[in-house]
């Protein structure tokens, strides 16, 4: 390391390609080009053609201002008036277009996954899912683009990205063959069993309509009045409670497909199968004390964690995961009904068999056109791969349709640049809203003689998708779930048993929180009858948060085996992307600022993000750069923190202001103190050597679980990374439980 090297990779987050100037720039000139961490969709035609051009031709261009229709303005900044100070003028078709458009730049939101963040990536095909399906992006080696949209479900497109909630993990694959959708969460299973209750869940979990709160939170009336009446909910609702509705980022959370799919082999044999998003970095969550100031200090930090990550060549990956089952008649496996959207199959019963590598290497170049207008679709299939009769599945086969249609304007949707598929497209489907395809012929039924019989028809061995002849038993018709389906409590117990003692706590808390936040009393006392259901102890736990008395059990459920897979807590994963803060004092000796400049060029070598956090913007020290001062940081964005220095108050603080941080306003600057103590509250690595192991002595904070302190700066570092590498110090903070 030379200290010639700091900063030779920059900080992520610019908003530009290119550095603004002082001046209003007025020498007419392009655009600037896109970030070189952003691309727009691949430039296929309305119908699937390749055209062979570069991203750009999407891109609008030329040095002047234009109207819609390319007539160049004069001036953009005044209306056409009768006189300077008379009225304006119908005939002022600029503004007249200006406006229109401005009145109309809002589509409807999604009414659920309204708010997401999204990239484009590769998936690259290990070749071993070839055995189970014909799919042609499961070939061996078979690259396939994608385009990932990552959201919240409750909440609307301005709320928060760190509330407690369902995330979506939706993935589109531009495949050889068409677009395959696979739509899922990041919880492998569902509130309901029977599609024809999502809109009840949905508005059960929404704000309440007469007073349009609270805002994407399930912590309210409706939402457990709905999950304590419809009981088959309680799987969903634990995993909500626990540690996996907090995530850390969505590089770090797991994806599902939820239901059990299909899928057919070159000689027709079927499996039936669960789809697996696994993570490389692991899977991590917040802690609620995180969530909570995150959603104030930055409520756009998935979005930006992941945009950043991928700036800043930290590109995310997952491995593709496949359990795959026998498809017999009673489309069981080990007592487990596979068509049951409740139900999960532990890992040690069917392990998730890797099938290729998913990298998100391509930040969007715009966020209505791509993450906003995609458009996913859980019948967007591919010969290979088909559904089955979960009902949840089969309704949504029904929903996603109709959704595009209010929100993208017309049954054109698919000919937006975010939804085209890569191959050709010759549908027979004609006008409506939005056409952009120019179709040739003047045929368009089958069959026809006027064009030549074209488009003609395609057999298996042309890689035409086929509808299983699945045989349906001889029955009637009801409104009525089968036999396998009335067990909504053991499942939940298996994952409360499967979880660390500081995951148990952390799950019964929320529970504790988001009753406390109900009105109705028997709503808190229906909902501890269901926890009763579930395990004991967790319901006294909750009981007492909340002063009630535990009630018994009211049914009776068969033990079960934990799945240790369902914990997230005991590994050790890659840190790639990981930002570590390095606290440094801007007036102390150089020789500590240099040292501070030789370990941000290591960690950022190693592939982390390191961020020197000082009192003022600026350069400290010999031309080192500071992202992060004292008055715009805290713990929440940091993975890890080595303080180098020990600041005194900053000149920016008004007289007494650190009185309240514990009589350190003449030693330490007060918004150090809080930042270390947050970290440290947060269980973070956390390491210290020369003048910054004083801060920890000021702080009162000694050596303990994930605290290094040497006179060594690189082994402080080393050691700070193997803490930081289990992601956090649960033992910081044994639990009770």
């Amino acid at each position: 390391m030379t200290s010639d090297q700091k900063n030779s990779k920059p900080i992520p987050g610019a908003p530009a390609s290119e550095p603004p100037t002082l001046e209003e720039p007025t020498a007419p000139r392009e655009t600037p080009p896109p970030k070189p961490d952003q691309a727009g969709p691949r430039t296929v035609s309305p119908t699937g053609q390749e055209t062979g051009n570069p991203p750009e031709v999407n891109q609008q261009g030329g040095a002047y201002l234009t109207t819609a229709t390319g007539a160049r303005v004069r001036d953009t900044n005044h209306s056409l008036k009768a006189g300077p100070r008379g009225p304006t003028l119908l005939q002022d078709h600029h503004l007249r277009e200006k406006m229109m458009h401005f009145d109309h730049e809002r589509i409807p939101e999604r009414v659920v996954h309204a708010r997401g963040a999204a990239a484009h990536g590769t998936f690259t095909s290990y070749g071993t899912a070839e055995k189970i399906s014909r799919a042609a992006f499961l070939a061996k080696g078979a690259e396939t683009p994608v385009f990932v949209r990552f959201s919240t479900v409750l909440g609307s497109r301005g709320s928060a990205d760190t509330a407690r909630d369902t995330r979506g993990f939706a993935t589109k694959f531009y495949t050889s063959e068409g677009n395959f959708d696979l739509v899922g969460n990041n919880i492998p299973v569902f509130f309901i069993q029977d599609g024809i209750k999502f809109p009840d869940v949905i508005h059960a979990g929404k704000p309440h309509p007469d007073r349009e709160i609270p805002q994407a939170q399930s912590a309210h009336d409706t939402f457990w009045d709905f999950v304590s009446l419809h009981t088959e909910a309680q799987h969903h609702t634990i995993w909500n409670m626990s540690d996996r509705g907090l995530a850390r980022s969505y590089r770090m959370m797991e994806g599902f497909g939820v239901h059990t799919f299909r899928m057919v082999d070159a000689d027709g044999a079927t499996s039936l199968v669960k789809l697996h998003w696994k993570p490389k970095l692991g899977v991590h969550s917040l802690v609620w004390e995180e969530a909570l100031l995150t959603n104030g200090v930055d409520p756009d930090f998935h979005r930006r964690d992941l945009a950043d990550a991928i700036e800043a060549g930290a590109f995310p990956s997952w491995e593709l995961g496949l359990q795959v089952f026998p498809d017999n008649d009673e489309q069981m496996f080990e007592g487990i009904d596979l068509l049951d959207p409740t139900k999960l199959v532990p890992e040690e019963l069917a392990p998730v068999q890797p099938v290729g590598e998913m990298v998100l290497n391509r930040n969007v170049s715009n966020y209505f056109a791509e993450t906003e207008q995609v458009a996913f679709h859980t019948a967007h299939l591919v010969p290979g791969i088909d559904g089955t009769d979960d009902p949840l599945l089969q309704a949504r086969h029904f929903s996603y349709l109709d959704t595009q249609l209010s929100r993208l304007g017309g049954p054109n949707f698919d000919q937006l640049p975010i939804n085209r598929p890569h191959v050709p497209v010759n549908d027979m489907l004609r006008d409506g809203a939005h056409q952009s395809a120019d179709h040739r012929g003047v045929a368009p039924y089958q069959p026809n003689t006027l064009d030549g019989g074209c488009p003609f028809m395609a057999g298996a061995d042309m890689s035409a998708y086929e509808d299983l002849a699945v045989t349906i038993p001889a029955s009637r018709k009801v409104r009525e779930n089968p036999a396998s389906f009335d067990d909504h409590y053991s499942q939940a117990r298996m994952f409360w048993r499967s979880l660390s003692p500081v995951e148990q706590h952390h799950t019964a808390q929320a529970y504790a929180f988001e009753l406390g936040k109900v009105y109705e009393q028997v709503i808190k006392e229906r909902q501890l009858l269901a926890l009763a259901n579930i395990d004991t102890e967790l319901c006294q736990i909750v009981a007492n948060g909340l002063g009630l008395p535990a009630p018994a059990a009211t049914v009776e459920v068969a033990d079960v085996d934990p799945s240790p897979a369902l914990s997230q807590v005991g590994g050790q994963w890659p840190t790639d992307g990981r930002i570590v803060g390095l606290v440094v004092d801007a007036t102390g000796e150089p020789e500590a600022l240099r040292q501070a400049g030789l370990v941000q060029d290591a960690l950022v070598a190693a592939g982390l993000n390191a961020f020197v956090i000082a009192e003022h913007g600026g350069q400290v020290g010999d031309g080192l750069v500071v992202q992060r001062t004292f008055a715009t940081v805290r713990s929440i964005e940091l993975d890890a923190l080595l303080l180098v220095g020990c600041p005194a108050p900053g000149a920016d603080l008004l007289a007494g202001t650190g009185t309240t941080a514990g009589g350190t306003a003449e030693t330490l600057d007060p918004r150090v103190v809080q930042l270390v103590q947050e970290a440290y509250r947060h269980c973070k690595a956390i390491g210290a050597w020369g003048a910054g192991a004083t801060v920890l002595d000021v702080v009162g904070i000694g050596a303990g679980p994930g605290v290094v302190v040497d006179d060594a700066p690189d082994a402080v570092v080393e050691q700070t990374l193997v803490g930081l590498a289990g992601h956090r110090s649960w033992d910081r903070f044994p639990s009770t439980l």
